[in-house]
């Protein structure tokens, strides 16, 4: 195909998923760095609705009417991989940075990061560590994207995720367990790859903690950062620190949330440096059979509904609750 045509593809693929990486738009189209440089710029220049996040990749930013893809590259798109399905909104709005001043959010924060990486990068060489970090760092990107949480830094071998941001959702709680578990399971499948040409395995440490921020732009001068302000993100961080490897822990305000919909292990109270009183921490077994909302309220002992009879049944008819 010729440069625009790749153009053309690359836009009808932002508008059905909303998100793609650079390093899958390298993979997809084999492209080389050169390449990839002059397909990003020219997409940016020819085409406003679509955003670069952060040097991670492009973000369809526009409207959300639905694409018609040319038969003769229905083909092509249609035999792309189809990964875990997201729960992402049918038309989310355009993405709106926050103002100068902030604004408040409710957001459940994530913080990942990789256990022993000091001890990694004293066993391979610098630039085989950046490989590998680069490699974790893609394959947890591209299962965020998937739940439309933002990746707010790259902190050397972690990652700082909002989830509230800048889609706002009523299940973000959930969103981010089910991209912890997502990139659990992501990162097994690429230590079958690392132990097979470097002999290495990974494991990480999720910490996921819901509470109030005031998110906005902070920096000074050419640097500048989308920060959530708050206990929030120090709170995530600290409950990654009682994590397991390889095992996700939330926060009791993170678990009123997801009650129901998730098995976890309440491993006591924990007293996290920087925060005030210990705080009960939950330890995320995994997700909990197929079961309604109605069925989770009413496990719950919510108050009852009255006069709803018709209502309760429809409910009830449909298994996902939705």
């Amino acid at each position: 195909m010729d440069f625009y045509e790749l153009v053309d593809q690359v836009v009808i693929l932002l508008r059905q998923r909303r998100r793609l990486t650079y390093r899958s738009l390298r993979r997809q189209f084999d492209l080389d760095d050169e390449a990839l440089k002059e397909l990003k710029e020219e997409v940016l220049y020819s085409e406003p609705r679509v955003v670069d996040d952060e040097g991670a990749g492009l973000i369809w930013a526009g409207d959300a009417e639905k694409t018609t893809i040319p038969a003769a590259r229905a083909g092509q798109i249609s035999q792309q991989p189809i990964h875990r399905q997201a729960l992402t909104q049918k038309t989310p709005p355009p993405f709106k940075p926050p103002t100068a001043d902030g604004e408040r959010r409710q957001l459940s924060v994530m913080f990942c990061d990789l256990v022993d990486a000091t001890i990694l990068s004293g066993q391979v060489d610098p630039e085989e560590y950046r490989d590998i970090l680069r490699a974790y760092q893609s394959t947890c990107t591209e299962v965020i994207h998937q739940f439309n949480g933002f990746i707010a830094q790259h902190l050397g071998d972690a990652l700082l995720v909002y989830f509230g941001y800048p889609q706002t959702h009523e299940d973000e709680a959930q969103r981010a367990i089910h991209a912890g578990l997502g990139m659990l399971e992501a990162v097994q499948t690429l230590n079958g790859r690392l132990l097979r040409e470097k002999g290495i395995q990974l494991a990480i440490r999720v910490g996921i903690h819901t509470g109030l921020t005031v998110i906005g732009n902070i920096g000074a001068g050419v640097k500048h950062e989308i920060l959530a302000l708050g206990e929030a993100p120090n709170i995530a961080s600290r409950i990654q620190g009682v994590a397991d490897p390889d095992t996700i822990a939330i926060s009791a305000d993170t678990y009123r949330l997801i009650e129901g919909y998730f098995k976890v292990k309440n491993l006591g109270l924990h007293t996290l440096k920087g925060v005030a009183a210990p705080m009960i921490v939950y330890r995320v077994l995994q997700r909990e059979g197929t079961r309604s909302r109605l069925k989770i309220a009413s496990a719950r002992r919510l108050t009852p509904l009255v006069g709803r009879e018709l209502e309760v049944e429809s409910l009830s008819d449909n298994p996902n609750g939705f």
